[in-house]
């Protein structure tokens, strides 16, 4: 998609948080209402005939447009979390990071085998937060599952596509 308004509006800090990554900040995106519109209207297009009835939005930045694009698509939120944050029984999934582990929980009761899920966070990079909350995801037996990026960095080191399982559809709205 590649919308140049969006482009032209997204911050990129050079070596940052380490030398040699070139980070790209979406709160660039967020605070600006015609990129919100943006955004809204170009998911809305996307999934507005895919029957989605829940919107998993991956903590935290995930949660900025998850909320808007879940009322127009007259969806629930569900908040992917890490540990220790919702208030009530939780399904959690651990997954390796660079340096470590890491683990995210959604309540117990979010997802039922009658949903169609689109998960959705800011950035795919290596993709393994959102490997792990497709996994946890699954736990609930769904009928469907797609998962939406602002953002996918293109380049030799970043395959963050080929850890997904073939039958979860992935989409995002720039490429850089």
């Amino acid at each position: 998609m590649n919308n140049k308004v969006l482009l032209d509006n997204l911050r990129c800090i050079k070596d940052w948080p380490k030398k040699g990554v070139n980070f790209r900040d979406v709160t660039t995106l967020f605070k600006n209402p015609e990129c919100l519109r943006i955004i809204n209207d170009e998911l809305y297009e996307l999934y507005k005939d895919k029957g989605i009835t829940k919107i998993v939005g991956i903590e935290s930045r995930g949660f900025v447009m998850s909320s808007a694009i879940a009322l127009r698509l007259g969806a629930g939120i569900v908040l992917c979390r890490k540990p220790g944050k919702l208030p009530c029984d939780t399904v959690q999934q651990t997954y390796a990071k660079e340096y470590g582990t890491d683990t995210i929980e959604i309540h117990n009761d979010a997802i039922d085998e009658n949903d169609v899920i689109l998960l959705h966070d800011d950035l795919l990079a290596t993709g393994g937060t959102m490997k792990a909350a497709c996994d946890l995801v699954k736990k609930f037996h769904p009928k469907k599952v797609y998962c939406n990026f602002i953002i996918e960095l293109i380049n030799e080191n970043m395959n963050g596509r080929d850890v997904f399982d073939d039958d979860i559809e992935i989409t995002t709205l720039l490429q850089v």
